[in-house]
């Protein structure tokens, strides 16, 4: 008698192994629905505008809802690339989201045909109720969303077909279905337990999917080129300044002479960035406006060519520094800055009295509240138009941002600047202080070691400790470093260029071999001690002495 071998099977007649075989192909099909899904989404954008993507603009809600110690987090370990950060991680959640929909598909399709029409609820809503949007930004969310649902439905069917004998298989072969009825059907149609797995047909649709994300993805980015203002930027040719920033003197950039020390100006291109903007706002030159508004006798509206042609511009070499800036962090930065002088503009158009505050808003709906008491009396801040001898970088707030010396920038750098309107504290709580940040911000005095880097490893002997420190509108006057618990040691400064300027600091130290504890503290011009008191940036700025442990030997 011949025994014939029996493959295990299902209650209802379904190999076992085919049952196991599917759920990896339904999440595999849930993730390559939200693939077509994001890419006709990105078509759609390309034709709207960028910021109407579905992950930019779940992305730009997401952000105020974020806790203060995770964003901060996020700036401490990605920097500028916070924003790429959260585009990724939006990414994957979409990405495990939409296996579950695959899976769940498996049982009812309508089950992961609603998931996908949420998400694409969820993302519409955030791009029509953005400050900055429209009833059209909500497209691109729809069109994906009805481009994924049908791409679910085509991968789902090859992983449940019923089969003639099995349960759930129809009796007898039915005339062709009109498109709409097929579609009716396949949202009615459940999990077939007496269904099997036809990969082939899966991977197929599978690659036509691929191709259509691909296409419509890469179709989309194109197209969105058409928003960059980078050309026009480029045309613009600043004019001299009334007033242009005072020579260097000699010998001003230590630099050149020690090896990892930060040069007194930062390239446009290395130029910290810390903001909200997932996608930077592209403003065209021509349809710039900045509009007053408030407590001015005047209001007006200017445009670019309007502030470009003012007799009044100043142009300043300034430091800026980040709220969130760590002890020791490199989120500062210098710039030689052209623009409008801020007081007399403000002067200029009767300010009233009583304003404590300038709400300054962003074309992206961003609002920073600048004080008005420091926006007056400050000599140098400005509507600035130029970084370093060129327009300003669109990442840095072409074509007009403010810049206010001596203000971290959450109170004093709102970037895209479109409005300004002046008013008090108690009339409005701009982005920042609503979230419990100090609501003035004045720059802490700090110094940071540059060189030797942290737990680097040097021959023993001489070598020489550098780095810089900063009080802007006050100066620096001295700057000491202590190596393990030795006296405080003054160290030689670059030379004195302006109070709003960082300075340079180095210190030739002959280092014994082993492992060595240095520290930095610095003094303003006004007499005022770095306090060693140890402070997180939140809510008004972080405070200490940077320390760090190196190797010499």
């Amino acid at each position: 008698m011949t025994t014939t071998e029996q493959t295990p099977a299902t209650a209802a007649g379904e190999p076992a192994g085919t049952a196991r075989g599917r759920r990896p192909l339904a999440a595999l099909a849930g993730l390559l629905s939200a693939a077509v899904a994001l890419g006709v989404a990105e078509l759609a954008a390309g034709l709207i505008g960028p910021a109407s993507s579905p992950v930019v603009a779940v992305g730009n809600s997401v952000i105020p809802l974020t806790p203060e110690p995770v964003k901060q987090f996020a700036i401490d370990t990605f920097g500028a690339q916070d924003k790429v950060a959260l585009v990724v991680g939006t990414l994957v959640l979409v990405g495990i989201y939409a296996a579950l929909l695959g899976l769940l598909s498996l049982r009812d399709r309508r089950m992961g045909i609603a998931g996908i029409a949420l998400f694409g609820v969820v993302g519409a809503v955030a791009a029509a109720t953005r400050p900055a949007g429209g009833i059209l930004d909500a497209v691109p969310s729809v069109a994906g969303a009805l481009a994924g649902c049908l791409a679910l439905l085509a991968l789902v069917r090859p992983l449940t077909l019923a089969v003639p004998g099995h349960a759930g298989a129809p009796a007898a072969e039915a005339p062709p279905a009109a498109p709409l009825e097929r579609v009716r059907a396949a949202l009615a149609g459940g999990d077939r337990k007496g269904g099997t797995l036809d990969r082939r047909r899966f991977f197929v649709t599978g690659g036509v999917a691929v191709g259509v994300a691909a296409a419509a993805g890469g179709g989309g980015r194109l197209l969105q080129r058409r928003f960059a203002v980078a050309d026009e930027r480029a045309a613009i040719t600043l004019p001299r300044p009334a007033s242009p920033a005072a020579p260097l003197p000699p010998g001003a950039d230590l630099a050149a002479e020690v090896d990892g020390l930060t040069p007194l100006f930062t390239r446009n291109g290395d130029f910290y960035r810390v903001d909200t903007a997932i996608t930077v706002p592209q403003i065209r030159p021509a349809e710039y406006r900045l509009e007053l508004a408030g407590q001015f006798d005047r209001g007006r509206t200017w445009s670019l060519a309007d502030l470009l042609d003012r007799d009044d511009l100043i142009e300043r070499d300034i430091t800026l520094t980040c709220v969130s800036n760590e002890v020791g962090g490199g989120l500062a930065g210098t710039a030689r800055w052209l623009g409008v002088p801020l007081g007399a503009f403000l002067r200029e158009h009767g300010i009233g009295r009583g304003s404590t505050q300038l709400v300054c808003r962003s074309s992206d709906g961003m609002t920073i509240g600048a004080s008005t008491r420091a926006a007056l009396e400050t000599e140098d801040a400005m509507l600035a138009v130029g970084m370093n001898g060129e327009p300003l970088p669109v990442e840095h707030g072409f074509p007009v941002r403010m810049v206010i010396p001596g203000q971290y920038g959450y109170v004093s750098a709102c970037k895209w600047l479109t409005r300004i309107e002046a008013g008090t504290y108690d009339d409005f709580d701009a982005y920042w202080t609503e979230r419990d940040w100090a609501a003035e911000g004045p720059i802490k005095i700090a110094s940071r070691i540059d060189t030797p880097a942290p737990l680097r490893r040097f021959p023993a002997g001489r070598r020489a400790i550098a780095g810089v420190a900063w009080a802007q509108t006050r100066g620096i006057a001295a700057v000491e470093v202590r190596v393990d618990d030795g006296e405080w040691t003054p160290a030689e400064l670059s030379p004195q260029v302006d109070a709003d300027l960082w300075r340079q600091w180095v210190l030739p130290y002959d280092f014994p071999a082993g492992r060595h504890t240095v520290t930095v503290r610095a003094t303003g011009a006004d007499g005022e001690v770095q306090t060693d008191e140890r402070a997180a940036p939140f809510p008004a700025g972080s405070s200490g002495w940077h320390t760090v442990e190196v190797i010499a030997g």
